[in-house]
Order: C-alpha cells, then sequence, then structure tokens
C-alpha cells in the first residue's frame, strides 16, 4: 500500500508548517513548496523543514504527483498556480488548510486559544505548561514558541504523544467556526480584519460548539454576552474572575503574582502575560494538572518570536523586536516596553493597506494614548505583501493624523532615513521598539539599529540576546 502523502503549498506560512511538522511526525510523506524557497528566502525555517525528513520541490508542478494523496493549499495560494493546476490536471484532492487543520483537531482532545489579540502566546503558555505537567501535546501555533526551537524545529508546531492537541485558532480568514472544541479560550474581541458584529458572531459560534470549558477574559465586558453551553470560567487581572490574578509585581525581566494561595512567577515582561497565563492556569486546573508543575512550567516559558524580543542593549538603550500590528496590541507592547526605560522611541510599519485603512482611526487613537509627549514614533511605508490593493494610503497620512493628535511622529520613506532619525534620538535609558507584522526583515531592522547606535558612539557596550 502506498504511503499516504501530502504536498503543501506555501509550506513556509506559519500555519502551512505547523500542520506540515506535526503530521510528518505521524509517519506520512510530507512534501513542499513556496515560492519564497525558489527566490532564496526564509532559509531557516526551509532548512529546519528538510532536516525533519519534508522534501521541498520547485513551485513549478513537479512535487505534485499521480501518488501525491492531498494537496493542502491557504486561502492565499492563486487558482493558477502551478501545483493547483498539477493538483487538476492529475485529480488530486485539493484541501484547505482550515479544514485540515480541524479535521485533525476536532478527532482529539482540543483546546482551541481565540482572541484577537495574545492567542499566539496565550497557546505556546498552555502547550509548554501543560508539557511542564506532563500532558505532552500537540501545540499547532501562529508563532515559533522559543522552549520548542532547536536546530531542526521551527519551533510553532511539536508532536505531543497524548490525545491533547492545542492550536492557535484563527479568525480573521473565519476559520475559526470549523473547530469543535474540548476546551475553547477567548482573550479579548477588538477590531481588526472585521467589524466588531462580525468578531462577535464569529467568537459566539466558537464558544458555542465548545463541549467542557470555555475560558473568558473577565476584564472585556464584551465577552460575557458570548453564548456558552459547556462550563464557563472567568480570568481577569482588573474584574472578579473565577482566577484572579492578586498581588501582582511587574519586574523589568517578567512578572510575579498569586492565584489562590499558590505564587507564580513570570520569565516574560508586562502585565498583559500575567493576563495570558491566567488562562494556562484555568485550563490546566480543568485538566486535573499539578499545579506546581504549571507554575513551574510558567516559570520556564520564554516567550514567542518576536514579541518583544531583546535584540539588543547598547550602552543603555534598549532595541526591542515586536509583532504587535494591531491597535490592542500596539499599547500593550508599548506599556510592556515602557518599563523601566526614559522614553520609548517606536517603530511601527503598518501591514497591509486594506487592514491599515480599516483600523485607521483606531490606529491613532492607540499612539495617542500611549505615547507621551516625550516619545517619539517612526512610521517607515506600509507593508506591501503583493497582490491586487488600494495604495492610495500612505504611513504619511497616518503621521498626518497623529500630529493632529500631538504625538511626536515621523515619516521614513527609506530605511536609511529612518536608522539616522533613530539614531539622532536615541538616548541612554531609551528603548527602540519596532513594531509589524510578517515582514521578517523587521527583525534584520533592529539588528541594524543596533549597528548604527553602537557605530555612532551611542554606544560602548553590545550585549545581543532574546527574549527578555
Amino acid at each position: 500500500m502506498l504511503q499516504t502523502r501530502y504536498h503543501f503549498v506555501g509550506i513556509g506560512g506559519v500555519g502551512m508548517s505547523a500542520i506540515a511538522q506535526v503530521l510528518n511526525g505521524e509517519e506520512l510523506l510530507i512534501t513542499g513548496s513556496d515560492r519564497a524557497h525558489d527566490q532564496g528566502g526564509n532559509r531557516v525555517v526551509f532548512s529546519k523543514l528538510a532536516a525533519q525528513g519534508i522534501t521541498l520541490f520547485p513551485q513549478n508542478g513537479s512535487g505534485v504527483t499521480q501518488h501525491t494523496s492531498f494537496v493542502v493549499v491557504s486561502t492565499a495560494i492563486e487558482e493558477d498556480n502551478p501545483d493547483i493546476r498539477a493538483a487538476r490536471r492529475l485529480a488530486v484532492p485539493i484541501v484547505k488548510r482550515a479544514e485540515l487543520l480541524a479535521q485533525l483537531f476536532n478527532a482529539k482532545y482540543g483546546i482551541a486559544i481565540g482572541g484577537t489579540s495574545g492567542k499566539t502566546t496565550v497557546t505556546g503558555m498552555v502547550g509548554w505548561a501543560l508539557d511542564a505537567a506532563g500532558l505532552a501535546p500537540s501545540v499547532l501555533n501562529g508563532g515559533a514558541i522559543l522552549n520548542y526551537v532547536s536546530d531542526t524545529a521551527i519551533g510553532n508546531a511539536k508532536r505531543g504523544s497524548s490525545n491533547i492537541v492545542c492550536i492557535e485558532a484563527d479568525e480573521s480568514d473565519g476559520s475559526i467556526v470549523h473547530y469543535r472544541p474540548k476546551v475553547a479560550a477567548v482573550t479579548n474581541i477588538t477590531k481588526e480584519h472585521k467589524t466588531l458584529d462580525e468578531l462577535f458572531a464569529l467568537f459566539d459560534s466558537f464558544a458555542k460548539a465548545t463541549s467542557d470549558l470555555v475560558v473568558l477574559n473577565a476584564d472585556d465586558p464584551t465577552l460575557a454576552r458570548l453564548t456558552v453551553e459547556a462550563q464557563r470560567v472567568t480570568f481577569g487581572v482588573a474584574a472578579r474572575a473565577d482566577v484572579k490574578a492578586e498581588d501582582v509585581e511587574l519586574l523589568a525581566g517578567g512578572s510575579r503574582f498569586r492565584v489562590g494561595q499558590r505564587t507564580y512567577a513570570l520569565s516574560v515582561p508586562g502585565a498583559h502575560n500575567v493576563s495570558n497565563a491566567l488562562v494556562a492556569i484555568a485550563i490546566a486546573r480543568h485538566l486535573n494538572a499539578d499545579e506546581a508543575k504549571v507554575a513551574e512550567g510558567l516559570r520556564t516559558f520564554q516567550g514567542i518570536a518576536r514579541r518583544l524580543a531583546r535584540v539588543a542593549e547598547v550602552n543603555g538603550v534598549l532595541v526591542l523586536d515586536d509583532y504587535a500590528h494591531n491597535p490592542a496590541e500596539i499599547a500593550v507592547a508599548i506599556a510592556a516596553a515602557r518599563h523601566g526605560r526614559r522614553r520609548v522611541l517606536a517603530v511601527y510599519q503598518p501591514h497591509g493597506f486594506g487592514p491599515t485603512r480599516f483600523v485607521r482611526q483606531e490606529l491613532a487613537d492607540a499612539f495617542a494614548a500611549s505615547l507621551t509627549p516625550a516619545d517619539a514614533l517612526f512610521m517607515p511605508e506600509i507593508y506591501y505583501a503583493g497582490g491586487t490593493a488600494d495604495k492610495s494610503l500612505s504611513s504619511r497620512d497616518l503621521v498626518a493624523d497623529l500630529r493632529q493628535r500631538g504625538v511626536v511622529a515621523e515619516f521614513a520613506a527609506e530605511r536609511s532615513e529612518l536608522l539616522a532619525a533613530i539614531t539622532r534620538a536615541a538616548q541612554p535609558g531609551d528603548v527602540v521598539l519596532v513594531m509589524g507584522a510578517r515582514d521578517e526583515t523587521l527583525t534584520d531592522l533592529c539588528q541594524q539599529i543596533a549597528r548604527e547606535l553602537k557605530a555612532d558612539g551611542t554606544a560602548g557596550r553590545m550585549v545581543i540576546g532574546y527574549g527578555l
């Protein structure tokens, strides 16, 4: 009998590569293609996939043969893609990524983490805490969990030995409605991708489809209106909640807090991560996990790649790299980065012309509320990932919005301008916070900023690291 073979079109994508790695651990034959691979990009990801035994083909149709069982695609793959044409010609079934993930998830004891912000970190925390408690879950995430990163593992997926699977449930493409969780969590609902009414309907369906436990953020009053037919447990810091953090102490590199009689410590910074940890505690309690081992798991959780990642400190100027791209995430990232620092020098690259236009007012509100007159914001042009888009909006327009609100903001059309502006502005005690989604060169920009600061004489000592 021929071995079942899955061919992933666009296998370098974070969602696609996660499924591919988990299936690869189940003794299936996994192949894939990606335009970025053909162009020599994203080499770390592709080298790690190859090291796991996943065969990579050029995206020219050659990876799809009569022996291919299924071709897996995401919504980003066009119908005229050579691999898709080959699948149509050979009558190979084409499966959407979200549908395949739902099939894998619904067949197991599924834990799904949803919400418009924070779900990637929460998924990582839940997975690692349950692992620490010996529950051995499989984990599929939208970002690299640093605890799982190795010479061969990307870190966004881990195949466990139990029947438990923990996933990040994405609402942006509506695929969240395919899941039938045993346990679900919703971190928050804020405007992104869709209107608040559309998002509420998606999360309401998600909560209603959950059979055993729904964990909801009591600090977001919108979530109280979700339809929950399973057991409901709330978590919170400010509000009354079933799982409540008390005696919260925020530190430069983490936090300490108490839940009931037990004290927890985190090695990742920010008040938002205290809230995130409460989800893991609530779910672990439901699964009767050893609380002492869960606490140790949370203490040793290293975080998610590009979530307040400490790239360098150059003579008192700290450079952080963060994935924040929607208004709620921007506010959280700035608040966490500010802790113990004199000023925030923020760099924000908007992602996509359509999404930026959709939340333009909310972006202005977030920056105006989060930045002080002593801070500064530097904004390069909106990131363009390809395809058809109305490009009539520019970051220059967002900068004009912010200046009208009293924010010190500067547009930088070229990276050389951006580097020069930051180098001029940075002083000891400042934090340079680089924010933006999907553009892998933003981490390179952080490293460039550190080098420029050192060359300028702002620094003598340069310390490179990851995580705070």
